[in-house]
């Protein structure tokens, strides 16, 4: 029997090449200056004081010369500097932990749904099936008003839970920066599904006697990934201005939200929908470099929201029989890969290294060119980036993801702890991962976070961050007391 030929899509020395192509391609400019440079010093050596004073003496220079260049330079770098974007700092932010009372244990969250639903068995076998397979735990929460039999969505309520989330995440941001609030510039709150009158911007400026010149803004009705809208928003005003602190909250209230009829497709939130909220602090200040965590370097923005399929596949309306709810439809995952498609189209050339795009370039010109049933080459987004924070959406959701950026199980690990532990918080999911990175003490000074949120409408957003400093393992926060026990092992089904 003839010898078999070694393994070579998985040799060692396959991968020393390819890491030697990418250093090559990536440090190409200065693998050909250094040369130039040391021909040039040598070219110097060469010549001798004397040689390169009479170079000096030839070139006939005047003070009016002198001074045009003087002035020259100095105008260039003047409209450089000031024309240069504003570096936008993320100083700190504080995640909200709900309280052991408002813990919904499987068996509990089926109990209610047997009760609620008692006319509709199938109804509730078809969330025990949901629950299985969600990839949550058993320590997600849900507000007070959702744990009666039946619910009590009043606006009292609902309020409540606004105030609960929302100031207990603001009083934990202002002790971990000793932030003032006479001190806060601008205010977003973003909640896509409770927008009350007064406003939840409003009740923040109430509560905390913010100042009246405060520039304040509520987006509602856009979806989980309303956080990063937010942070844009954030940045642009950052910009026009000078020397203010921006303060973000995001959440999701539940209250006024859990569908209690029996479609299908609107019964899928409240498997997955649970309570949480984030408020974080952006600067423009430089004296706050020194001691934030991140600095922003990119949002991309995208919205599907001319296709028809795209505006309906997460969609609020009313069932047959009268009751409003969240409709999730099945091509849910297929308009949520071509919306990343789009969004990772416009963020590859801004963060990808020089040999990915040079790949990337090549398989697309001989796909053009030569045959068009070559395999499109899927950029490596791990030479661009140390974590990734995956919206918690849904356990689909990550492992689309996984599958698609050709991710680790250590990169979506943050994701999938994070909605096994909170569930899916919405805009907020996002914090609470990065939160689990830094309590891992994973985070390092340099370290690249690339975060990825899903929204209705339908939107894609990404934001990327650049780390400032190590950060130190933090001694409070939503992990601090479970930390120790993940990662845990997740099976396909829990049987309920």
């Amino acid at each position: 029997m003839p010898p078999m030929l070694p393994d070579f899509s998985n040799s060692v020395k396959l991968k020393y090449v390819k890491l030697g192509y990418q250093y090559l391609v990536n440090h190409i400019l200065t693998l050909t200056l250094i040369p130039i440079m040391v021909a040039v010093l040598i070219e110097v050596l060469r010549l001798g004081p004397d040689e390169i004073l009479k170079l000096w003496n030839s070139l006939h220079l005047d003070l009016v010369q002198i001074l045009c260049s003087a002035f020259l330079i100095i105008f260039i770098a003047t409209v450089y500097f000031m024309s240069k974007p504003r570096t936008i700092y993320l100083v700190d932010y504080a995640c909200f932990k709900p309280p052991v009372t408002c813990r919904v244990p499987f068996a509990t969250f089926m109990e209610h749904s047997r009760l609620i639903l008692k006319n509709n068995p199938k109804s509730v076998e078809f969330q025990m099936r949901i629950l299985e397979r969600s990839g949550l735990g058993e320590e997600t929460c849900l507000p007070p008003s959702i744990h009666y039999i039946p619910p009590k969505p009043t606006m009292d309520a609902a309020r409540g839970e606004a105030e609960l989330v929302i100031f207990s995440a603001m009083d934990s941001l202002f002790a971990k920066t000793g932030l003032k609030p006479k001190d806060i510039d601008i205010l977003i709150v973003n909640c896509s599904l409770f927008s009350p009158t007064p406003s939840l911007s409003a009740m923040v400026i109430n509560k905390y006697k913010l100042r009246s010149n405060i520039k304040s803004f509520n987006l509602s009705g856009m979806g989980c990934s309303a956080g990063l809208i937010s942070i844009d928003l954030a940045r642009d005003l950052l910009q026009v201005h000078p020397n203010s602190n921006a303060v973000v909250v995001s959440t999701e209230i539940i209250t006024p939200n859990y569908y209690q009829g029996n479609e299908r497709a609107m019964l899928l939130p409240n498997c997955l929908f649970r309570m949480g909220g984030a408020a974080i602090l952006l600067s423009n200040r430089r004296s706050e470099r020194g001691r934030a965590k991140y600095r922003l370097v990119h949002v991309v923005r995208t919205h599907k929201g001319g296709d028809d399929k795209a505006y309906r596949c997460v969609f609020e309306q009313e069932d047959k029989e009268g009751k409003v709810g969240i409709s999730l439809q099945k091509d849910l995952m297929a308009i949520a890969g071509e919306a990343l498609k789009s969004n990772i189209t416009t963020m590859g050339p801004l963060v990808l290294p020089a040999s990915e795009q040079l790949l990337f370039l090549l398989t697309l010109i001989g796909r053009k060119i030569f045959n068009p049933k070559w395999k499109p080459y899927i950029p490596d987004f791990k030479q661009a980036f140390e974590h990734f924070c995956i919206h918690a959406g849904g356990r689909a959701v990550i492992d689309e993801l996984q599958k698609n950026l050709q991710l680790s199980a250590e990169h979506v690990e943050a994701s999938r702890m994070t909605l096994h532990r909170f569930g899916n918080t919405s805009s907020s999911s996002l914090w609470y991962e990065l939160n689990y990175i830094e309590s891992k003490g994973r985070m390092k000074r340099g370290d690249r976070v690339w975060q990825i949120a899903f929204g209705s409408g339908f939107k894609c957003n990404s934001a990327v961050w650049k780390c400032n400093r190590s950060i130190k393992t933090p001694l409070d926060g939503p992990w601090a007391d479970c930390i120790d026990r993940y990662p845990v092992h997740i099976p396909e089904i829990v049987k309920l």
